[in-house]
């Protein structure tokens, strides 16, 4: 079997084997649906930093001409506009999760990953040197490491034992795709119950409805006659739905994994974490775990990382997973419709259209603030590289377009700069440039303009050089290995 077998198709399976197909590793999906059958899709769109993930491998373009680019960032009822941060996508894209699968779906077939549809994992053993993984036609397969993208009800999290505390579930909400006999009205309704709307899909015939139910609703799979009883609650009529294509139930249930590794077992996307989709977040969450992880597994596959490279994947993404955990639960509070929580969604909207917390938030929402701690030094070390446009010997040239290989990339953006490199030519793409303008970064603002820079394969700064390459040698060993001693 492959040397990375990744379980579950979803967005963030999807881009963790590309991100692995990349860097020439051998991936393959092993997913229990059958080929076309599409699991329950929750998620409208991405923001603004997985917008930038996407432009960094070069396919944000595919996304951008299905959808529809707007201002996604929401708390309370406050609509967060980024048109003025320095970013080259000030802006959300609205794109349903239905439109989302096939584009990934093309990018790892162009990339030649294995997909097996209809196979199940129902257990698997690991030891010092990989994994066995047993399947529901009893085929017992072996790979180096299993990754765990099965969603909220994960296997293979369940399986190795990594426990997935959190917050329970106090209201739950149906989602669907029907159609009707009378046309619903438009926009969106809330009431003591939650929130409740109708959206017209492309066809022009089938309807994404979300309905908050009265009670918290069983484990069961919901039926017809569970959406019509809420709908009829809320707006004593269910609109006559009938010919439903999907649906499903999904709670406020808040929990996130213990750790996202134990051993040759690795975490990503819902099976990582779960939570209500106030804020829109989960799917980025899944999508930069994914290329956060994808690199570090190839860099260790190849044998110029240890594998204690891995834990770092845990110590970057539990936090920002946990933040985004706890603003879902914030967003969930002020959907409820009583005068206690009236009177705070109005004290909410008013500091929502002050600036600083509208950055502030808005910043949090769509994964422009994250920053790893990667120690004391310049503003830019551990925060996402800024897309600029360079000069170079091959011409102008963004930023962006350097990664689409998903190499790491050292900018040399100063004359005087001697930056040794021989050692990592393997594995680290040289690049001297220049820059005139203004280095911005989100909630920052203006920084010094730093002499080099060495960016990682997702687009995070490890080094920044201010007139010498002290740190250099020792920032990319710890990211990329040991160097190879030059011949003699």
């Amino acid at each position: 079997m492959a040397d990375v077998l990744i379980v579950g198709s979803g967005p963030a399976g999807m881009m963790l084997a590309g991100e692995l197909a990349l860097a020439g590793i051998d991936v393959a999906i092993m997913e229990r649906r059958l080929s076309g059958e599409l699991a329950e899709s929750r998620a409208g769109g991405f923001h603004c930093r997985t917008i930038e993930v996407l432009d960094q491998r070069g396919i944000a373009d595919r996304f951008l001409k299905a959808g529809k680019t707007v201002q996604t960032a929401r708390f309370g009822n406050t609509v967060l506009d980024i048109s003025d941060f320095p970013t080259r996508h000030p802006y959300g894209l609205g794109l349903w999760q239905s439109q989302i699968q096939p584009i990934l779906e093309d990018w790892i077939n162009q990339l030649g990953v294995p997909v097996h549809h209809g196979r199940e994992v129902i257990g698997f053993d690991q030891d010092d040197t990989g994994v066995t993984v047993e399947t529901s036609e009893g085929a017992k397969l072996r790979t180096t490491y299993l990754v765990g993208a099965d969603g909220g009800r994960s296997l293979v999290r369940k399986a190795a034992g990594i426990e997935f505390p959190g917050w329970e579930a106090t209201r739950s909400n149906l989602i669907a795709e029907v159609e009707v006999s009378e046309e619903p009205p438009a926009g969106t309704l809330l009431d003591a119950a939650g929130v409740h709307g109708f959206s017209l899909l492309d066809d022009g015939r089938t309807y994404r409805v979300i309905t908050t139910e009265r009670q918290l609703g069983s484990r069961n799979d919901p039926d017809l006659g569970d959406l019509s009883n809420s709908l009829t609650a809320a707006y004593g009529t269910d609109f006559g739905v009938h010919s439903p294509t999907s649906i499903s139930r999904f709670t406020d249930a808040t929990r996130q994994a213990a750790t996202y590794r134990k051993g040759r077992v690795l975490l990503v996307g819902d099976a990582a974490h779960v939570h209500y989709p106030a804020g829109g977040q989960g799917i980025g969450l899944g999508l930069q775990d994914a290329v956060n992880l994808g690199w570090k597994l190839a860099q260790v596959l190849k044998g110029f990382s240890p594998d204690s490279l891995l834990d770092s994947y845990h110590a970057e993404r539990h936090p920002v997973g946990l933040r985004a955990l706890k603003h879902s639960m914030a967003q969930t509070a002020l959907q409820r419709n009583d005068a206690r929580t009236a009177a705070l969604a109005e004290t909410v909207n008013e500091l929502m259209h002050m600036d600083q917390p509208r950055r502030h938030l808005a910043a949090l929402i769509h994964g422009l603030d994250i920053a790893y701690d990667l120690g004391e030094g310049h503003p830019l070390l551990g925060r996402r590289m800024p897309d600029l446009d360079l000069d170079t010997a091959n011409g102008p040239e963004r930023v962006f377009a350097l990664l689409h290989e998903a190499r790491p990339v050292l900018l040399s953006l100063a004359e005087s700069n001697s930056l040794e490199t021989a050692p990592w030519a393997d594995r680290v793409k040289p690049v001297e440039a220049r820059f005139s303008g203004s280095w911005m970064l989100p909630l920052l603002g203006e920084v010094a303009a730093p002499a080099a820079v060495l960016v990682r394969p997702d687009g995070y700064v490890a080094w920044v050089g201010e007139g010498s390459d002290q740190g250099l040698a020792d920032a990319l060993t710890l990211w990329f290995g040991p160097g190879t001693p030059a011949r003699t």
